[in-house]
C-alpha cells in the first residue's frame, strides 16, 4: 500500500498584513512633527498709534493710443519728455505707481518703447520707475462689467 502524501504549498500568512500596516500607518501619523509655519509667510503690519501721513496723489496714467501717439496724465506727450515728467513725481515719492494702458489696437513696438524709456530712467536720471501696472485686456473687460464703462478710456474726460 503506497501512502500519498500531502504536498503543501509554501504560503506566507497575509491575513495580520493589513492590521500591521494600519498600525504602520497611525505610528508615523501620531509621531510625525508638524510644522505650522509652512505655506505663505505673511508680513501683517504692527498697530501703530498714529496712522502714517499719505500723500493722496494719483498714479500717473500714460496711453499708448492706436496710432502710437502717447498721453501722460492727460497731456499729448513725446517719447523723449517721459522722464522729464516723471522725475519730480518719483523722486518724492518712488513707489509712485505708473500705469500704463496701451490701447488693443495700438503697435506693440509703441509700448515696448515706453518701456525701455522706463528702463531707462535709473541709468540716465537717477531714478527707477519701481512700480508699473499693465491693465490686461481681460481687466479692462472686468472694470467694463463692473463700472459700466472702461475707466482707463475716459480717465482724461472730465
Amino acid at each position: 500500500m503506497k501512502i500519498i502524501k500531502k504536498v503543501q504549498e509554501a504560503d506566507i500568512p497575509t491575513s495580520s498584513m493589513a492590521d500591521i500596516a494600519f498600525l504602520l500607518i497611525i505610528f508615523f501619523m501620531v509621531t510625525a512633527v508638524f510644522s505650522a509655519t509652512k505655506g505663505l509667510d505673511f508680513a501683517l503690519p504692527k498697530e501703530e498709534n498714529q496712522p502714517p501721513n499719505v500723500e493722496s496723489e494719483e498714479a500717473v496714467f500714460i496711453k499708448v493710443a492706436p496710432d502710437g501717439s502717447l498721453t501722460v496724465d492727460c497731456k499729448p506727450m513725446e517719447l523723449s519728455g517721459i522722464l522729464d515728467y516723471l522725475e519730480p513725481k518719483l523722486t518724492r515719492d518712488a513707489q509712485k505707481p505708473v500705469i500704463l494702458y496701451t490701447d488693443a489696437y495700438a503697435p506693440y513696438q509703441d509700448m515696448i518703447s515706453v518701456y525701455d524709456v522706463l528702463a531707462r530712467a535709473e541709468r540716465e536720471r537717477g531714478f527707477k520707475v519701481r512700480n508699473i501696472s499693465v491693465p490686461t485686456q481681460s481687466e479692462v473687460a472686468e472694470y467694463i462689467e463692473i463700472f459700466g464703462y472702461n475707466p482707463f478710456e475716459s480717465q482724461c474726460e472730465g
